[in-house]
């Protein structure tokens, strides 16, 4: 705060501070709090609100075990509820988006941080924004063409002798929902590992080649621990946006491909149950933070390293 009094003054960092505070308050902690309310209570007609039915429970919480579905796995056969199946999957999709975010991102950073002319990296910073000019709606609309049966795609195995017939890629599970979260979300995972690499000495990596160290010694040893923070920071927003994400599986999810807030969804706009919708958002936002803390405490990373 005293260094946005010494730049901007008092006037101008007092307009910026209530900007901020009504932001929070307006559109984050109000609405929030609204949806917390009314997930404790029961969904009911507009005659009966604030009747003697209108009570605070658990119930539309609990809502999320009701049904059930077998599914096999190892050779054993059990049965779980439908909506936790649904939340679990795209938890673990979520994580397989983050994993292929980082793989695709963490050379590509290397490359821009340290190999790359310095000339040629605005062009190429330019070149990776453009993608993101363009509505997610139509991104993922770009991807649904391109992954159809008779899209470019598969034209293009067929082509290069790849494939002997086409492939129907949203028909396969998760497929092009993965596919369609990872081109959306990849970028939030680059620039957080490009900042941290490029704040790296160059003549660390240059001291271990020439004491003979292997290519993957110096990564492992010396550029991934110190992209720490950014690897955290990036995979932090990829898992949170992809768990929330909601174009991009309705959009490229196949017939038997449920994203938890279709789920959400689904209890708003199609059965007009806010209230079960606003419990299943809070469970998702509860259970999320549960498990990006759980991976931090895994793998030993601290808050302080992803606000960097």
């Amino acid at each position: 705060m005293q260094d946005l009094l010494r730049r901007y003054g008092p006037g101008l960092t007092l307009i910026m501070a209530l900007m901020v505070a009504f932001w929070l308050l307006m559109l984050v902690i109000i609405p929030n709090m609204t949806l917390f309310e009314q997930s404790f209570r029961p969904y009911l007609p507009v005659t009966e609100v604030g009747g003697p039915r209108d009570t605070y429970s658990f119930n539309n919480y609990l809502k999320v075990f009701d049904g059930s579905i077998e599914r096999s796995f190892l050779g054993f056969t059990f049965t779980i509820p439908v909506h936790v199946l649904t939340f679990w999957l795209t938890i673990w999709y979520s994580m397989v988006v983050t994993v292929m975010c980082f793989l695709l991102a963490y050379p590509l950073a290397y490359y821009m941080a340290k190999i790359v002319n310095p000339r040629s990296l605005p062009t190429l910073i330019l070149l990776l924004f453009i993608p993101l000019w363009v509505s997610e709606v139509l991104r993922a609309f770009a991807w649904w063409i391109i992954l159809a049966f008779r899209g470019p795609l598969n034209w293009l195995l067929l082509n290069l002798g790849l494939i002997e017939d086409p492939i129907r890629w949203t028909n396969m599970g998760y497929t092009g929902v993965v596919i369609g979260l990872v081109y959306t979300y990849v970028l939030f995972m680059l620039f957080p590992i490009y900042n941290a690499i490029q704040s790296l000495d160059t003549n660390q990596i240059e001291a271990a080649e020439d004491l003979g160290a292997p290519w993957w010694k110096i990564h492992w040893r010396i550029v991934l621990p110190h992209s720490k923070p950014g690897i955290a920071s990036g995979s932090v927003m990829v898992f949170m946006l992809s768990a929330g994400s909601l174009l991009v599986p309705s959009i490229l999810g196949s017939t038997t491909s449920q994203w938890f807030t279709q789920t959400i969804n689904q209890w708003f706009n199609d059965a007009l149950d806010w209230n079960t919708a606003s419990a299943y958002a809070f469970l998702l936002l509860l259970l999320c933070t549960l498990f990006v803390s759980l991976a931090m405490w895994v793998f030993r990373v601290k808050l302080s390293d992803i606000a960097k």
